[in-house]
């Protein structure tokens, strides 16, 4: 008995392949040379971050953002992430023990080519 994904493929069905050639456009996105590589748990921290805009996120806050992920672990994302380009640590006007984590404009670009990946998936 085939599985569901051999049948979707098989009758064409119209989401699975849209989906099957999102993600396709989405490793293109992900392999450029115009951005760094992220792993699984720096893209859950950036889509995370998005999702909160336009609240402020504290670093704190972000390390918190995943019950399954320790706040070491999701630290040392966050720092990484800065070494890519794609956040940047501002401190509190009032209280400099404060830190937010903030999106760059890399990962506006970042975000944008994948919504035109969405896009082109669900076009065709």
């Amino acid at each position: 008995m085939p599985s569901h994904a051999q049948s979707a493929a098989q009758t064409g069905d119209a989401d699975y392949l849209a989906y099957v050639k999102f993600l396709g456009l989405v490793d293109r996105v992900r392999l450029a040379p115009d951005f760094p590589a992220l792993d699984h748990l720096e893209v859950r921290l950036l889509n995370g971050l998005v999702l909160a805009l336009p609240q402020k996120t504290t670093v704190l806050q972000a390390m918190k953002m995943f019950e399954d992920v320790s706040t070491t672990t999701a630290h040392r994302r966050l720092k990484a992430l800065s070494r890519k380009g794609f956040v940047v640590f501002n401190m509190d006007e009032q209280d400099n023990r404060v830190k937010y984590v903030a999106p760059t404009a890399l990962t506006g670009r970042y975000f944008s080519l994948l919504g035109l990946c969405l896009k082109d998936a669900v076009g065709s």
